[in-house]
């Protein structure tokens, strides 16, 4: 990120904000405000992303990827995404700039049956585990019963980085399910998952 504190380049506090000469803002001011709307924009990005693939372990204690295969759309049918993209494989969240993003998720769980199962969670970058980042999710009850796992990781990542959310599960009974659509209920997403980078000035 630009350094906010020395990158105006205006030579001195008296030098006016308009030019009387041109009738337009000065020079000095001009580039600093140029200046100060780059480092913003630089900082700018944001996605907002969700799954209807059913997601079940075939194997216990065994790490999976979470994918996405849709991007939320705004009124005008434009993608809810500017600078973070879904890759290849679709488990990849991309960025396109290096800064501190905000990675918020949800995630619809259920049992498909009873007893008590463990689930975990954690993200990974560039297809490494971030240390310290796994939480447990424990399953109890009647098969069908429902949970949700929903919470945050601020993480730093580079231009051309990727994010991706992991999961293992001590049961094969447990599934992350897509639930269509039931007047007055939207569908339900089996994830949800949107980031935005954190902007400082």
């Amino acid at each position: 990120m630009p350094d906010y504190a020395n990158n105006t380049q205006i030579p001195a506090a008296r030098v006016s904000i308009w030019d009387t000469v041109t009738n337009f803002v000065s020079r000095e001011w001009y580039r600093w405000f140029y200046n100060m709307y780059m480092a913003v924009e630089a900082g700018r990005r944001y996605g907002s992303f969700y799954s209807t693939t059913v997601f079940t372990p075939a194997a216990t204690n065994t790490a999976y990827a979470l994918t996405f295969n849709n991007t939320y759309t705004r009124a005008d049918g434009s993608d809810v995404t500017y600078g973070v993209y879904i890759g290849a494989p679709t488990s990849r969240i991309y960025v396109d700039n290096t800064a501190t993003y905000n990675f918020q998720f949800s995630a619809q769980l259920r049992q498909t049956g009873g007893g008590t199962k463990r689930v975990y969670i954690w993200p990974r970058i560039n297809g490494v585990n971030v240390d310290d980042s796994a939480t447990e999710v424990t399953l109890t009850g009647a098969s069908n019963d429902a949970a949700v796992a929903a919470w945050n990781f601020v993480l730093n990542l580079q231009n051309g980085d990727y994010f991706e959310l992991i999961y293992s599960s001590s049961s094969t009974n447990i599934s992350f399910p897509y639930v269509a659509a039931s007047s007055p209920v939207p569908a339900i997403p089996s994830v949800i998952l949107t980031v935005t980078s954190c902007v400082g000035v």
